[in-house]
């Protein structure tokens, strides 16, 4: 599994959002990016932390920050959580978990006992130069706002 740290260049991304358009790394160039990695569409953690980082977008993008989520979930399904909570940032559709894999968001979990195969609940703030500055493998998913602000004195 791949294990990235501060200080690495992010991979390049590419997939398609919740309205059917192309979202890749190098069209943020020249902005940062908060770019999280969530399991599920419409679920109580992922939702709190959809919704706190949304709550807060105004104060990210003042800062220079755009915000992008990404789950293994259909654009259909991105479309009806972001229509649903008011998301005003993009949620891409990683379905061929690509984008998981290459930033190791996907691997081995454990839940009663057993493992499988899914979606691990990552962050990563990644600089104007597509350098990552901050990477967040616990997250506050109700204060993820606060959580990255406080880590990074931003």
């Amino acid at each position: 599994m791949t294990t990235l740290n501060i200080g690495d260049k992010a991979p390049h991304f590419e997939g398609v959002n919740q309205n059917g358009e192309s979202v890749s790394l190098s069209g943020f160039s020249g902005r940062k990016l908060i770019l999280y990695f969530y399991p599920k569409d419409d679920t109580p953690g992922c939702t709190a932390e959809a919704c706190n980082l949304n709550d807060n977008y105004r104060e990210w993008t003042g800062k220079g920050y755009d915000v992008v989520g990404v789950s293994p979930d259909s654009v259909k399904s991105h479309l009806k959580f972001a229509g649903k909570y008011g998301l005003k940032f993009n949620l891409i559709a990683d379905e061929e978990k690509s984008i998981l894999e290459a930033y190791g968001a996907w691997g081995e979990k454990k839940m009663y006992g057993k493992s499988y195969m899914g979606v691990l609940r990552k962050t990563f703030v990644i600089d104007e130069n597509g350098i990552i500055t901050g990477v967040f493998d616990k997250v506050d998913t109700k204060d993820h706002t606060n959580q990255i602000i406080k880590a990074l004195n931003i």
